[in-house]
């Protein structure tokens, strides 16, 4: 409890102390298990997440614990070299923020079930626009379809995803201090490009990038299309 408290809070290195320390009392805990898979899968520790999430589906098996546990492979698979070359270390680098719940509920949560990792990438199918600079995910973080890529190409969607774990509730918070009601969406533009962020559901995030020279008006319209593209394929697995 003292764990999900501080992950809450955005404390994750406390969250961290507190699910071992719940590990030492009682080496099969499910809750800690899942908190640590996604405390590690977020810093960039896939083995480690892995693991602890390969563990908790041993104690109590779920159908959005294999969908989480799929991804975390997928994405092993992608970072490991080629087989003649030496296998790299991964980071074992602990995030200082994380969201209050496991990938293995994220999911769940978000009415994916054990289709988020197979059916991910249809999300935007028959979208009209580009599709790269769409990424849904849930409010835990994790990424359930689009993409996203950095300046040289390489693909950065569950890491930016990871990122962005939490920000629909943080904006809610952000909204009801300033008495602002319901937030709709967020806007940054910058000299890099522009992002738009959306709520499709209440418990999806989607994430509109494109570069500078797309002004932000017209960036909010592509932003409302695909969240209704995304509504539909949520609608879809329902």
């Amino acid at each position: 409890l003292c764990a999900r408290i501080y992950s809450d809070l955005g404390d994750g290195e406390a969250a961290f102390d507190a699910w071992m320390e719940a590990l030492q009392l009682d080496s099969t805990h499910l809750g800690a298990h899942k908190g640590l898979g996604f405390l590690y899968y977020r810093g960039g520790d896939l083995t480690r997440a892995l693991r602890h999430l390969e563990l908790a589906a041993s104690t109590a098996p779920e159908a959005a614990l294999d969908a989480a546990i799929a991804r975390v492979r997928a994405a092993l698979d992608r970072t490991r070299p080629a087989a003649a070359a030496p296998a790299t270390e991964l980071s074992h680098e602990v995030p200082l923020a994380t969201a209050d719940a496991a990938p293995a509920a994220a999911a769940a949560d978000a009415g994916v079930g054990a289709a988020g990792a197979d059916g991910a990438s249809e999300v935007f199918a028959g979208f009209d626009a580009a599709r790269d600079g769409l990424l849904l995910l849930d409010a835990n973080g994790l990424r359930l379809g689009g993409r996203v890529r950095n300046r040289s190409g390489s693909d950065v969607s569950d890491a930016v995803a990871a990122h962005l774990a939490g920000v629909s509730r943080e904006a809610s918070r952000a909204a009801r201090l300033l008495a602002l009601g319901s937030w709709l969406s967020v806007s940054v533009e910058s000299g890099d490009g522009n992002l738009h962020l959306t709520a499709p559901t209440g418990a999806t995030v989607l994430l509109t990038v494109r570069d500078a020279s797309v002004p932000a008006g017209r960036l909010a319209i592509l932003a409302d299309r695909a969240g209704h593209a995304a509504r539909r394929w949520l609608e879809g697995l329902a």
